[in-house]
């Protein structure tokens, strides 16, 4: 028995499933390729796979990474080139490879954020000013007794770094972002953050995982 890590990119469509989905997406096509994989003992055996950092919804990604655990003779091509012929098109294996980390040393993750706006040059300055705010106050679920609640919670101290731009007709936010097991920002909630702050309607914007990297800024693989 040996293990591989699988990377893989979702874009398109597959934005919008879940990462339970995700899940049960690949299963049914390690199944349909017929991949010798190593399953669990027990009354319900199933396949071991181990998803390195669960995408929030409606985030696209071009590095997520599963590990398996392979018991037959296959080579790692061959594994690459089976799933793909099974894949979802918006789902597409990058690389097989067996030396890999521990995904306990993801530190930080880079996303690229797309926004557009009627007028961008006034979203721009706005959004400026919310990022270089010494506070930005995020609005969480959470409770109060019983009672479900927002809390305000001050997410500046979970941006590394970031550049921010227009091109062409869109603004174009590029960002990082702690990714860690005790801190981890969701991407989501500072785009709604923005949004909110700046109070002002967006006409489309698109958020994208480029890479995830480690705690000395090596990228995660």
């Amino acid at each position: 028995m040996r293990e591989v890590r699988l990377r893989f990119s979702k874009t398109g469509r597959l934005k919008y499933i879940s990462h339970l989905d995700i899940n049960r997406a690949m299963a049914r096509a390690l199944k349909r390729a017929e991949i010798p994989l190593w399953y669990t003992e027990g009354f319900n055996p199933h396949p071991y796979m181990s998803f390195s950092l669960p995408l929030s919804l409606g985030v696209e990604s071009l590095c997520e990474s599963v590990d398996l655990r392979i018991v037959g003779e296959i080579s790692n091509k061959e594994i690459k080139n089976r799933l793909n012929k099974v894949l979802p098109e918006d789902l597409k294996i990058i690389d097989v490879y067996d030396d890999f980390r521990d995904n306990s040393e993801i530190a930080y993750s880079d996303y690229v954020y797309k926004f557009e706006f009627k007028d961008n040059d006034l979203a721009l300055e706005k959004i400026k000013k919310v990022l270089s705010s010494d506070e930005i106050l995020a609005l969480k679920k959470g409770k109060k007794g019983r009672k479900r609640i927002m809390k305000e919670t001050n997410i500046k101290s979970f941006i590394d770094k970031y550049s921010i731009s227009v091109r062409g007709d869109v603004i174009v936010l590029n960002i990082r972002l702690l990714a860690g097991v005790e801190k981890n920002l969701n991407p989501s909630l500072l785009f709604d953050t923005i949004i909110r702050l700046i109070d002002m309607d967006f006409e489309w914007k698109s958020i994208s995982r480029i890479s995830l990297l480690d705690k000395d800024y090596k990228e995660f693989k």
